[in-house]
């Protein structure tokens, strides 16, 4: 099976480093990866995307023209790539930052209040990690082992951040699976 993902938001918001954690995550379960990320010139702050594809075949390219997943951190994000989504595909909003309704009723849509959730656990630097988790439910592109083991490993040298972003991952998880009910 091929997930074809992008990710989407602010320079800031984390979304590179999900679509990393996801490509390491992929390498360790043995699948074939490709990580992409594109951003404009002012980084913090401006735009930032990337393409994730994991797949159990080779890949012949890493360019996505219709993913099969689009995270969305913010609106400028779901303005830009909603429409590219195949059907049927999955759409994960960061609804702390998005208000829109999607014009798609063809995408199973995954409303996170990422930002929201991320403050409760004690840190609203782990939004980018309450997505991971969603997006992990919500694909099962990667397993939440494989996840955890690629942040420990990408993370090895700051143990103490371990915790709360293990707690991140598991909210946004279950944020999809109370949506799927």
């Amino acid at each position: 099976m091929t997930h074809e993902i992008v990710m989407a938001g602010f320079g800031g918001q984390g979304v590179l480093l999900v679509g990393q954690l996801v490509a390491y995550a992929g390498m360790l379960e043995d699948k074939h990866v490709s990580w992409m990320p594109s951003y404009g010139p002012e980084m913090r702050g401006g735009t930032a995307n990337c393409a994730v594809i994991i797949s159990d075949e080779l890949i012949g390219a890493p360019m996505i023209a219709e993913p099969s997943a689009v995270v969305a951190m913010n609106l400028p994000s779901m303005d830009k790539f909603e429409h590219t989504i195949k059907s049927g595909g999955v759409l994960i909003l960061n609804s702390s930052l998005i208000s829109t309704e999607s014009k798609r009723k063809d995408l199973q849509v995954y409303k996170i209040p990422a930002t929201e959730i991320a403050s409760e656990i004690g840190n609203p630097k782990v939004a980018n990690m309450v997505i991971l988790g969603a997006v992990i439910e919500a694909t099962g592109v990667i397993t939440l082992e494989a996840a955890i083991k690629a942040f420990q490993k990408k993370f090895a040298s700051k143990p103490k951040m371990f915790a709360i972003n293990e707690k991140a991952i598991r909210a946004g998880m279950d944020c999809v699976k109370a949506a799927s009910k």
